[in-house]
């Protein structure tokens, strides 16, 4: 593999997704119309959700813009809205090996230039391990891609921890993704949702787990957050005030300060922001930052690792950035 750069935050989506809405009768399933070449609409259940363009599902459109941008590697995961967490979970479980059968054949065509990350029906923490078992044990996998909650379950929920316990005993890793905004309906106009509430799902995300004492309870994991760690390494003062002022509200399942975890978990580089980049790097740490562009979609970073590239860092700390580190986190 060419390790020059690895992008670890890149979406893909089958060309020909089933019509699961009119298969199943209900729900927001998505699928795909081809209304002209090298373009789609993305229908939600029965209404257009967005346009996408072939890169979205070419595997050799991909690897063209790649060598363009001097991409070794992409891991790919799925698009967020693909999740289908409010599905019944047979549905979910179903439309997830969908997904994964098709990331894992890309790989397999082309071993050299993808890595895939999995889904899987949270919606049934006995079916998402048995799918995550799957994606470890069969499709040869390093890990999932899971969202910022679960059907508004926060990840310190009791409820996940036989899954983290069976991702630490498999070693597969995690990236989350931040979806299903809070207070997204209340915001709709500006783009908010994606503008403001992404970065807070995140950091939603990142203190629940550390609250909940995820991290101290199953130490093994290896975790990644979206989009820089959205916006909990510029609210770490508050957090950590708000744990040492209202222990009796904050601490309550877990007594450690939440500056500890620094470093022991990873984000992605897509801060879009020099000086925020200096301040993640010195924050989270120089070995916990891993190139992650978007890709495809408009708010990423359309020459990944251009930032990073252009910083008045060492080529050691660049390496790190580009491409070392996302090895670290995918224990490879």
């Amino acid at each position: 593999m060419n390790y020059k750069k690895i992008d670890i935050h890149t979406h893909i989506m089958p060309e020909h997704i089933p019509d699961w809405f009119k298969k199943f009768g209900y729900g927001e399933f998505i699928h795909l119309e081809h209304h002209c070449p090298g373009c789609a609409r993305m229908i939600k259940g029965d209404k257009v959700f967005r346009e996408v363009e072939q890169n979205c599902w070419d595997p050799g459109v991909r690897m063209k813009e790649m060598d363009m941008t001097e991409v070794g590697v992409q891991v790919l995961s799925t698009i967020p809205v693909l999740f289908n967490y409010w599905a019944k979970p047979e549905h979910g479980q179903e439309t997830s090996r969908f997904f994964n059968d098709h990331m894992a054949q890309c790989v397999d065509l082309h071993p050299e230039r993808f890595i895939a990350v999995g889904t899987v029906p949270l919606q049934d923490i006995d079916m998402a391990i048995k799918e995550m078992e799957r994606c470890v044990k069969e499709l040869k996998m390093p890990g999932l891609e899971i969202g910022s909650n679960i059907n508004g379950k926060n990840l310190s929920d009791p409820y996940f921890d036989p899954f983290w316990k069976a991702a630490e005993e498999l070693d597969c890793c995690i990236f989350v993704h931040p979806w299903e905004m809070m207070g997204e309906k209340d915001m709709m106009k500006y783009w908010l949702p994606w503008l403001v509430g992404m970065p807070a799902e995140t950091a939603r995300a990142i203190a629940s787990m550390i609250f909940g004492g995820v991290f101290e309870k199953y130490p093994k994991l290896r975790v990644a957050f979206a989009h820089g760690g959205g916006s909990f390494p510029f609210t770490i003062g508050r957090i950590e005030h708000g744990f040492n002022v209202r222990p009796d509200l904050v601490a309550i399942d877990n007594d450690v300060n939440p500056r500890n975890y620094l470093g022991k978990f990873w984000i992605d580089a897509l801060v879009h922001d020099p000086k925020t980049l200096d301040y993640v790097v010195d924050v989270i740490g120089q070995d916990k930052i891993c190139m992650g562009s978007d890709y495809p979609f408009p708010l990423g970073e359309h020459h990944p690792g251009k930032l990073i590239e252009s910083m008045n860092y060492s080529q050691e700390l660049k390496n790190k950035l580009l491409f070392e580190n996302a090895m670290q986190w995918m224990g490879k």
